[in-house]
C-alpha cells in the first residue's frame, strides 16, 4: 500500500469521481484510476461501485474513507504545526452556522488578529451543521443546540428564549404576548423539518396540550422573515436572532421559557488546528 494509492482513493471518494479527483490533484484521470485499481487488486477488495459512469463507495470503501479522513487530517495538522505562522497568515477556515448573527462580534475579533485568513461561511440548520462537520466540509459549526455526543468540542455562546414575530401591519402586532392556544389559531410560518427552533416550539406546545401546524414551511430564516414581513403569517425565532428589522414586531410566548442554546462546535479530532483554536479563542473573549 503506497501513499499515492491512499491519496488517490481518498480524493475520488470525497470528490465523487475520478475526473474531479484528477483535477483536484493536478493529475491525469488514468493515473488516478491506476492507483485505485492497484490498491484494490493488492488487497483483493472492491472500494468503489462503478456503474454507468457513476462512482459510489462500497461498504468497505465507506470504512476506508473514515480511516483516510483521519489519516489526512493528521497530515494536515502536522503541516499546520510545521508552518504555524504561515497558516495563521494565509489559511482558510470554513464555518457553517444556523445564523451569522451569533458570529459577528467573534469574527470581528478574529479578523483583527488574523486579517489575511480567508473565511468561508455557509448557513444551514442543525442537521446540516453536524453533517458537514462529520464529512469534513466545515471546520467550525454554530448551532442552536449543544450536541450530547462525545465527538465534539463545544463552547456555549448564549441562551435566549424563543419568541413569535409579526409584521407591524398585522393585527397581532398590537399584542405583547401570545399563548400556545392563540398561536394555534394563527397562520404560522415555520422553518423546515430539522430546525431545532421549530422542534422545541412544537414539543413545548405539545406538552401544553396544543398541536401547532404551520400554514407555510420555508427553508431558511431569511425566507421566513420575508414572508412574515409581507404580512402573510406569524414567524418563530430565538430572540438573539430576531435582530433589528423595523418591519417586524417581536411578541413573547407565554408559558415556561423555551431557551435556545447557541454553541460553537468542532470535531474533537480537529480542535488542535491552529485556525480552529484561534477562532475559539476569539469566541471566549466575547462571552
Amino acid at each position: 500500500m503506497r501513499y499515492a494509492q491512499l491519496r488517490a482513493f481518498h480524493y475520488v471518494a470525497i470528490c465523487g469521481g475520478f475526473s474531479r479527483a484528477a483535477e483536484e490533484l493536478c493529475l491525469t484521470q488514468p493515473a488516478i484510476s491506476d492507483q485505485v485499481r492497484k490498491l484494490e487488486e493488492e488487497y483483493d477488495i472492491l472500494l468503489f461501485n462503478r456503474q454507468r459512469k457513476q462512482v459510489t463507495l462500497t461498504e468497505a470503501g465507506k470504512q476506508m474513507l473514515a480511516i483516510t479522513h483521519n489519516f489526512f487530517e493528521c497530515e494536515q495538522q502536522a503541516k499546520d504545526l510545521l508552518s504555524e505562522s504561515r497558516a495563521l497568515r494565509t489559511g482558510t477556515i470554513r464555518i457553517v452556522a444556523d445564523s451569522a448573527y451569533h458570529l459577528l462580534d467573534i469574527l470581528s475579533v478574529f479578523k483583527a488578529s488574523y486579517p489575511n485568513v480567508r473565511i468561508i461561511m455557509r448557513t444551514g440548520n442543525t442537521e446540516t451543521v453536524i453533517r458537514d462537520l462529520y464529512s469534513y466540509d466545515a471546520d467550525i459549526g454554530v448551532l442552536g443546540e449543544i450536541p450530547t455526543g462525545q465527538d465534539f468540542k463545544t463552547l456555549k455562546l448564549s441562551a435566549t428564549p424563543i419568541i413569535a414575530f409579526a409584521s407591524h401591519d398585522h393585527p397581532v402586532s398590537q399584542r405583547d404576548s401570545l399563548t400556545f392556544e392563540e398561536l394555534a389559531q394563527l397562520p404560522l410560518v415555520l422553518r423546515e423539518v430539522g430546525s431545532k427552533t421549530r422542534r422545541k416550539l412544537e414539543e413545548s406546545a405539545a406538552a401544553a396540550g396544543v398541536n401547532l401546524q404551520g400554514v407555510i414551511e420555508a427553508e431558511g430564516r431569511e425566507a421566513v422573515r420575508e414572508i412574515v414581513a409581507a404580512g402573510i403569517g406569524i414567524g418563530i425565532v430565538s430572540q438573539a436572532e430576531f435582530g433589528h428589522d423595523p418591519r417586524l414586531k417581536q411578541i413573547s410566548i407565554e408559558g415556561p421559557p423555551m431557551l435556545m442554546d447557541e454553541a460553537m462546535i468542532c470535531l474533537k479530532e480537529r480542535s488542535q488546528s491552529k485556525l480552529v483554536r484561534a477562532l475559539f479563542s476569539a469566541a471566549l473573549k466575547n462571552i
